[in-house]
């Protein structure tokens, strides 16, 4: 794995190693596991960037379940959510009383996950529960309630392990940081 990579004119250096994750990823479906013993819930991935974090995931359950997505944006191809954020891809399960257990990759503002939740929540399920891989927790604007974080990390731009730049990157098997320090003049 690099530890440095440059992207569209922007150096991002390693944050968060691919080891890390495996291992993290392993805990927090353990402790689904767990907690779901014995019910079939519903794992809503939301697309695009959940994808890598919600297949390892699923993968590591050891519990029967279910599996959705909802696809939405807030981002386009800026560095910064735009605040707006819209459906563009609806769900296909039932929701009323089942177990629910949304996955995304990152929460940061909070406003993507108030909208996902008042969504939900309309439809009556039995439970709503949410798992993050990463959480800004200086960049909300938002207070939303999660059930399991993998990390909390500080408010840099981020990129890897299903997280974009521009649609780009997604494949990288660990997450990077935008660098202190760029030639652009971008400091964050």
């Amino acid at each position: 794995m690099k530890k440095k990579i440059r992207v569209n004119g922007d150096n991002f250096v390693v944050m968060i190693s691919e080891r890390q994750i495996k291992t993290k990823v392993k805990q927090l479906a353990q402790e689904i596991s767990r907690t779901y013993k014995g019910t079939v819930p519903i794992f809503i991935g939301v697309l695009n960037g959940s994808f890598i974090f919600f297949a390892d995931l699923i993968r590591e359950v050891t519990i029967e379940c279910e599996i959705d997505f909802l696809k939405l944006s807030s981002y386009g191809d800026a560095k910064i959510s735009s605040g707006d954020v819209r459906v563009l891809k609806e769900l296909n399960c039932q929701i009323e009383g089942r177990d629910i257990i949304i996955v995304e990759d990152i929460i940061d503002s909070g406003l993507s996950m108030d909208y996902i939740k008042n969504i939900i929540c309309r439809q009556n399920p039995k439970s709503f529960r949410v798992v993050t891989l990463l959480y800004k927790k200086d960049a909300v604007k938002k207070p939303v309630h999660i059930d399991y974080v993998g990390f909390t990390i500080p408010s840099h731009f981020v990129l890897g392990y299903g997280l974009d730049y521009a649609q780009r990157m997604r494949n990288l098997k660990g997450i990077y940081k935008l660098s202190d320090t760029n030639p652009a003049g971008v400091n964050i």
